[in-house]
């Protein structure tokens, strides 16, 4: 079920599912069954949600809460919520050796929104539950369950400054950003992935020259302007508000590059550090009250 609040503070495992942003996102190719080919240079936000477990003897069960969780219906925590499936999934290595007890997901993020939400959410599941469980999988087992949840999921399961390519599948280990920091805003409005890829219009991009390492932000910068997000043109024909949120953001005094992330509609701008960004936050917040705005820096 659907919470207002829940008091958490004793259940015995926390884990983190922070938000993922697409620095750059190039449509490469189409696969024959119809799918998109990607090239994206992958980081994560120190915004997310939050996903708490306490074992108990009753039937594994998820309740939502947090800001968002109101977005989500009953049926949100039925048995396709990406988490119980996460879950379900996890129970499956320990030959079905079934655990119960009570999940409960702090809705942060705004939902449908380009940003892996989900995807993190279900990621973080597989994470707690194979601590909390004992299951010890390896990687290979965790990355193959995350794979058979969703494109993001694998790439969120690490959490980590990564090359995703293919359809999500194939990643590479990338070098970390220097410090920097980062503003994340939502208007409010979800986009559907879907129709996003059928707006699409333009050539595939090429696979890009990632650089080995950084010399600092500006570098970043300098490299992410030769780059761009195939699907941006699109997600704002489908949502035009997400046009004025990157004209807010890279208004902002010290914004160094705003960009849509993944298929909207969140976007971001990159900041030389995370006190920046935070005050080009509070900045936005105060103009736009009803948008979701965060600022701060990477994971």
């Amino acid at each position: 079920m659907t919470v207002a609040a829940l008091d958490v503070s004793t259940f015995a495992f926390t884990e983190a599912a922070p938000a993922k942003v697409n620095l750059y996102l190039h449509v490469t190719g189409r696969r024959a069954d119809g799918y998109h080919l990607l090239d994206s240079l992958v980081v994560f936000a120190g915004a997310g949600d939050v996903l708490h477990y306490q074992p108990g003897p009753e039937p594994l069960n998820l309740q939502i809460t947090g800001r968002f969780g109101r977005v989500l219906d009953a049926a949100a925590t039925g048995a396709d919520n990406l988490v119980l499936r996460a879950a379900h999934a996890l129970q499956g290595l320990r030959a079905g050796q079934a655990q119960g007890g009570t999940l409960v997901l702090e809705k942060k993020l705004p939902v449908a929104s380009g940003i892996g939400g989900g995807s993190a959410d279900a990621a973080a599941a597989l994470r707690l539950l194979d601590r909390a469980w004992n299951v010890q999988a390896s990687r290979t087992d965790l990355l193959a369950l995350a794979q058979t949840l969703g494109a993001d999921v694998p790439v969120c399961l690490l959490s980590q400054t990564m090359r995703m390519e293919g359809i999500g599948e194939n990643l590479t280990p990338a070098a970390h950003l220097p410090e920097c920091g980062m503003v994340l805003v939502n208007c409010g409005q979800a986009v559907s992935t879907p129709e996003v890829f059928r707006r699409r219009d333009g050539a595939f991009l090429p696979r890009a020259a990632l650089p080995e390492s950084w010399a600092d932000i500006a570098d970043v910068v300098a490299f992410l302007k030769q780059q761009g997000n195939s699907l941006e043109d699109a997600a704002c024909a489908v949502c035009p508000p997400v046009g004025h949120v990157l004209a807010d953001i890279g208004g902002q005094e010290g914004c160094l590059l705003a960009r849509m992330s993944g298929s909207g509609a969140t976007c971001f701008g990159l900041f030389a550090t995370p006190q920046a960004a935070r005050q080009a936050a509070d900045r936005l917040e105060d103009v736009h009250p009803a948008w979701w705005v965060w600022g701060g820096g990477l994971v």
